[in-house]
Formats: structure tokens, sequence, C-alpha cells
């Protein structure tokens, strides 16, 4: 088996990833696709932490904008991270991997509750951990959340799977002279308001030194090569 750049990660992926040509829901194809790739890393006997967001079902923020309480918004949008936890896990499970589902909010009839030394234990015994409902709390959001677990579960680095290949100085969408940045610093990211994740995830990773690889997750086996040390994304640390 190659040697790895790590041995225990949380891969944080939003809700857009699973959604189809629309933007909004859950597209089959695209989960599938999400569980291969996923899966590549987890054959090379890789423990994977999961969290994925929920902004292709609910985004808590937006409906609050519009009048419903910041709240209760909130906690819609955690019961939408179980949806997309779920229907991960079973396409992983169809592959092969065997995959647990731990949620901040109990739902038992789904998945376990998430307690720090059971997930531990599931990685241990080389089972992928897919960790929903966010914190279990409102006004934090799940980059938060991943940074989070991320450092509880021991996890080497925060793996950001998102749509663009790595950290720019502005939004590569937009500016066709955006400059991507290699390395960046903790300290860069949160001056230059670079939006990576939010800044309370920014400032949880920095306060652990627990560094960030930002990549394009649509390429196909860029995880893979990531995870094998090839030089993929943007790394934030110190």
């Amino acid at each position: 088996m190659p040697e790895t750049a790590y041995q225990r990660v949380l891969l944080k992926l939003s809700g857009e990833v699973l959604a189809g040509e629309e933007g909004f829901g859950i597209d089959h194809a695209k989960v599938t696709q999400l569980a291969v790739e996923v899966k590549s890393i987890h054959d090379l006997g890789i423990d994977i932490g999961l969290v994925i967001g929920a902004g292709n079902i609910f985004r808590g923020m937006q409906a609050a904008a519009r009048g419903m309480q910041r709240v209760t918004g909130d906690y819609l949008g955690m019961l939408a991270t179980i949806m997309n936890a779920v229907c991960v896990q079973d396409a992983l499970e169809n592959l092969g991997s065997v995959t647990r589902t731990l949620s901040a909010i109990t739902v038992a009839q789904i998945a376990e509750p998430y307690i720090r030394r059971r997930a531990i234990r599931h990685l241990e015994k080389g089972r992928i951990v897919v960790v929903a409902g966010g914190t279990g709390n409102p006004y934090f959001t799940t980059d938060t959340a991943a940074a989070l677990r991320a450092t509880e579960l021991g996890a080497e680095v925060l793996i950001k799977g998102t749509k663009v290949d790595g950290v720019y100085d502005k939004d590569p969408v937009v500016h066709s002279d955006a400059v991507k940045y290699d390395r960046v610093s903790y300290t860069e990211v949160i001056q230059k308001e670079l939006r990576i994740m939010d800044m309370t995830a920014i400032s949880l990773c920095k306060e652990n030194s627990l560094p960030i690889k930002v990549f394009n997750i649509n390429r196909s086996g860029d995880l893979k090569k990531l995870i094998l040390g090839e030089p993929i994304g943007t790394l934030v640390g110190d």
C-alpha cells in the first residue's frame, strides 16, 4: 500500500456537492461520485470523518433574512445535514464501505448520537464516520462543526472540498485576474477576509494548529492525490 501524507482526516463538503444541475436537492449520480472519491482514500487505510453542509436543501441564514427566526432556521439546516449524511452513508455502503452516521441531534431511528469516544472507536475499527447535525447548537455553521469535530477526533488535517481548486485572493469565478495561493497563514485568511470558511472555524483551527487543505472536490482523483502528498489545492496553516 502506498505511503500517505495523513492517517486520519476530516473531510468537509458543502451540501451543494450533492445537488444536481439545478443546484438544489440530492442527485443520486453526484452522491455516488462523491462516495467513489471517499472510498478511494478509505481503501488506502485512511481514517475518515465526514461533515456535510446543508446548502442544497436549506440555508438557515437566508431563511432568517426572509423573516424566519435565526434559531429556527439553523435547526432546520441541522436536520437537512442529517438527510445528506444518510444519503452519503447509503452510497458508501452500496460500494462496500462500512459507514456510521453520528448526529449531534438525536434521531435514534436513523443515526447514532454523536459521542466522541464512540466516533473514535468507529474510526479505529476502520469505519467511515459521517458526523451530522452540525454542533447541535444554533449560530454555528457546519464549517465550525467540521473544525470542532476534526479537533475532537484527532484529525491531522481538515480537508475542505469546494468548487474551486484552492484559495484565491478574490473570487476566481468573478475575477479573471484572481491569484491562487499555494500556502496561506490563518492570520492572512482572517485579515484579508478570504472566504474559505467562517472566521469562527478558522480561529478554532488556528488555536489548535489544525492545518486546512482546500481543493476542488469535483476533479476526479484529486482527493486521492492530496492524500498521497501531491501538491493539490491550497494549504492553510501557521
